[in-house]
């Protein structure tokens, strides 16, 4: 076990200040410093409250990580960060964070995709990911469906959300039910209490002109909304443990069902889904039903390594020093739109060198002492 990589992970793409350490693929840290009560306020993520927030976590959860794994950071074989997709100025605050480290520690540098990390983590919990594996990434900024080949060079988007991610949803309609921020977590557990067929709310995207593998929650967000109007109106109490069962049957039906439809399409039998969604108890009874009914073999981690997380980033940091792909160039930037295509930006004169190369012979003895 102790040839293989060990790596440390930054994630910043948001509200969370993750930080992971992975040996191969095994989690020794999973460090987290969240955000999401200074923004529950405002009723959702606010960038600059983040960037700031991010700034003042990322030295103690980084040692708190270090202390948790029982590694030092002169252990380490390469430090990874979430180079995109996120919020730039959270984004930055990691790049930063993980130039300073790599530079300091002589180690090579990995700027990873976050979309990527989310479907890499399943191996810290499942094992190796088989080629070809399908996608279902649902979050509070995403709702894709990927097909990934080779995780840290080939991941192709089948299909996404032509407007509000899933996850976007769940927090709007909590706030017109004032259930707080986030949504999800509060939503599901109405939910649980409440019926899924009281109301017949729309699936978007689901007629048989519509795209097969793109998703639409705005107009079942709105339709929602207005039924809750509609009632307050009127002078009747809304059933809330109705509405949120209703809506989120609504969600997770469109979704399990497009995502069996990829698997089966594309010949690909095995399913993967992730991203804070994934963590909601509804999406992962629908989804293993019709799995098995299709004969897809479903893996869902645990639901803390769905939400962002360090862990994930390491993950995939440690799959491309293990498959030797190059590392990045110093001029490593934030890319708030990074595209899945790229699960990793490698440095542009070195993308066919040997992983080490470029990086620089620094000594910070007394740093790391």
């Amino acid at each position: 076990m102790a040839d293989e990589p060990l790596v440390l992970g930054i994630e910043t793409s948001c509200d969370e200040t993750g930080v992971g350490i992975v040996r191969g693929t095994t989690l020794l840290a999973d460090a987290i410093a969240s955000s999401v009560d200074e923004h529950a306020r405002f009723g959702g993520v606010v960038p600059e409250v983040a960037s700031r927030a991010h700034l003042e976590a990322m030295v103690p959860t980084i040692q708190r990580a270090l202390k948790e794994a029982g590694v030092s950071a002169r252990d380490l074989d390469g430090i990874a960060v979430t180079a995109g997709p996120g919020l730039a100025g959270a984004l930055l605050v990691g790049v930063s964070a993980a130039k300073a480290y790599a530079y300091a520690l002589g180690k090579p540098l990995y700027g990873v995709n976050h979309l990527a990390s989310h479907i890499c983590v399943d191996q810290l919990e499942h094992g190796a990911l088989p080629e070809p594996t399908m996608a279902l990434l649902v979050s509070g900024g995403h709702s894709s469906l990927l097909l990934s080949t080779d995780i840290t060079s080939d991941v192709r988007p089948m299909g996404a959300t032509i407007d509000d991610a899933a996850g976007e949803a769940f927090d709007k309609i909590a706030r017109v039910l004032n259930l707080g921020f986030p949504g999800g977590p509060v939503i599901d557990r109405y939910a649980k209490e409440g019926d899924p067929k009281a109301i017949a709310f729309p699936r978007g995207l689901t007629g048989p002109r519509d795209p097969a593998y793109d998703f639409s929650f705005s107009g079942l967000k709105t339709a929602v909304a207005r039924w809750i109007e509609a009632r307050r109106a009127a002078g009747e109490d809304v059933p809330v443990r109705d509405v949120a069962a209703s809506f989120q049957e609504a969600v997770v039906d469109v979704l399990t069902r497009k995502a069996v439809r990829a698997c089966k399409d594309q010949g690909v039998d095995h399913l993967m889904i992730g991203g804070g969604v994934a963590a909601n108890s509804r999406l992962r009874v629908l989804a293993q039903e019709r799995c098995e009914a299709a004969g897809i073999r479903l893996r869902v981690p645990r639901p803390k390594l769905c939400t962002d997380n360090g862990a994930m980033v390491a993950a995939l940091g440690a799959e491309m020093v293990a498959r030797n792909r190059a590392a990045s160039d110093w001029d490593l930037s934030a890319d708030s739109s990074l595209p899945v295509t790229d699960p990793h930006v490698p440095g542009h004169a070195h993308a066919h060198t040997h992983t080490h190369d470029h990086v620089h012979e620094v000594s910070k003895e007394n740093l790391y002492s």
